[in-house]
């Protein structure tokens, strides 16, 4: 994934892209960045690596180095950005979220038709924003050359670019499956990813950027230049997953959805008779927390934290390079509450479950330490296919994903023609898949949050919401 963070003000505004760009750190862990405009200096670039520190500490000294009445920030879990670029176009920083699918191609058209060349990264990769921009610098005008960027690319790109002046141009992409929104303060204007990260520093909420609109902003306003289109497929796995709790996307707020959708699912067990006579619920920290803190509210079973983490050394398991070291740091960093374990039936709601490495580790550490059953609830369907829209997993191949293996385990290839049947739990593949996954896993019970639970507890039409990771469809 990644987040972004811009500001045109008539102050310098370096300090607020520091804050608002740490404020999206839980979005990525391999590059940050900023870009600044000053009308002495002119626009200058920092790019840190942040894959074994945080933004913070890599970026704290960047009010002594770096000064502009506009700046923009990012957190990549991708290529290193911002970049500076100089074209047809003048000269601009550019920073974008999102995943480019068809980057070979492109590059091919590109490098026949122009006889140009890209600055070619370890393993002969191009840099996403580079790409980007040189398909923007075919047109003549932003608003032309990042229309015709998403058009031309399979995935998803969601766009903000510094002037030479000091003004933004901020896109938001096509079908806006990622959220982007402007707030205001006295000085001028910001946009971000996050909408808290804004308004924790002082700034108002203007109005969220409609799927594919395009605006320039400066510190006296707002100019549309492209309008939103009708069509918005926006991540419902903002609000299971990877959107920060304070955080509102088309006016739904985060938490208040887990919440939501964690009754949904105490709701269905009742109804089933499944897992009534459990000790505590809890959550697999932190994001299935308040997924769990909703089932529990519904059912009336007594929350609790059955274990801790560990954070003040290793705040997040997914920081080191390989899969064995960041199995080997989530089990260092589970330190269990004998108490509410020893002897007790519980009940763990997570926000998803991908591979299920973790998680089983996670259930056998519970037995480990003496509970008599664990039960596991997923706040969201079986995920069938990895993303191809925001490159939020790691996954390589779809068969690396939990559900797919066992499916695959189960009836070969020809599963592959019953997906649908597998994500409902009432039918007897989906059934299967369950008992299959628990037998695995060592879980006493598993049940899946459903696609009508996820749109009931979002609470936005069902059409306006993009499921592609679960059920394949656009």
């Amino acid at each position: 994934m990644g987040g972004i963070f811009g500001v045109t003000s008539r102050r310098d505004c370096i300090l607020d892209v520091f804050f608002g760009t740490d404020y999206h750190s839980h979005l990525g862990t391999r590059r940050g960045g900023m870009a600044a405009y000053d009308p002495e200096v002119g626009l200058q670039r920092e790019i840190h690596n942040i894959e074994n520190s945080p933004f913070r500490t890599k970026f704290e000294h960047v009010g002594a180095e770096m000064k502009g009445n506009a700046a923009i920030g990012c957190i990549s879990d991708t290529d290193p950005q911002p970049l500076l670029i100089r074209s047809n176009l003048g000269l601009y920083a550019i920073s974008t979220i999102g995943i480019i699918n068809n980057a070979k191609s492109l590059i091919d058209q590109y490098l026949a038709f122009s006889g140009g060349h890209f600055d070619a990264m370890t393993g002969g990769r191009v840099n996403t924003n580079e790409l980007i921009a040189a398909m923007i610098d075919q047109k003549s005008s932003f608003v032309d050359g990042i229309r015709f960027a998403q058009n031309v690319i399979d995935g998803t790109a969601t766009v903000l670019i510094l002037k030479d002046g000091g003004h933004l141009i901020a896109a938001r992409d096509r079908f806006g499956r990622l959220p982007l929104s402007i707030g205001k303060n006295e000085d001028g204007y910001c946009v971000a990813f996050e909408p808290f990260a804004y308004t924790k520093l002082g700034y108002e909420m203007v109005r969220e950027l409609g799927p594919g609109e395009i605006v320039e902003i400066s510190p006296e306003g707002i100019e549309v230049l492209s309008p939103p289109g009708k069509d918005m497929k926006i991540c419902a796995f903002l609000w299971t997953y990877y959107g920060y709790p304070t955080s509102s996307y088309e006016g739904v707020n985060v938490e208040d959805m887990r919440y939501r959708n964690g009754a949904l699912i105490a709701k269905r067990d009742q109804e089933t008779g499944c897992a009534q006579d459990i000790d505590y619920v809890g959550g697999v920290p932190d994001s299935g927390t308040p997924h769990a803190i909703g089932y529990a509210n519904e059912s009336r079973i007594p929350f609790a934290r059955p274990f801790i983490k560990y954070t003040p050394t290793w705040p997040r398991s997914f920081m080191p390079p390989n899969q064995s070291e960041r199995n080997m740091v989530a089990k260092m960093k589970q330190i269990p509450v004998h108490a509410l374990i020893r002897d007790k039936k519980l009940l763990f709601v997570d926000d998803s479950i991908v591979r299920g490495t973790q998680l089983r580790e996670t259930v056998d550490f519970l037995y480990e330490n003496g509970a008599k059953e664990v039960h596991i609830r997923s706040a969201c369907p079986p995920i069938m296919f990895g993303c191809k829209y925001l490159n939020f997993s790691r996954a390589t191949s779809d068969m690396e994903l939990l559900a797919r293996s066992v499916i695959m385990e189960l009836e070969g290839d020809e599963g592959m023609n019953y997906l649908e049947e597998y994500i409902d739990g009432t039918t007897e593949r989906g059934k299967k898949l369950r008992e299959r996954i628990c037998e695995k896993l060592h879980f006493s019970s598993l049940e899946y949050q459903s696609l009508d639970g996820v749109a009931e507890a979002i609470g936005l039409d069902r059409c306006k919401i993009c499921t592609y990771c679960w059920n394949g469809k656009e």
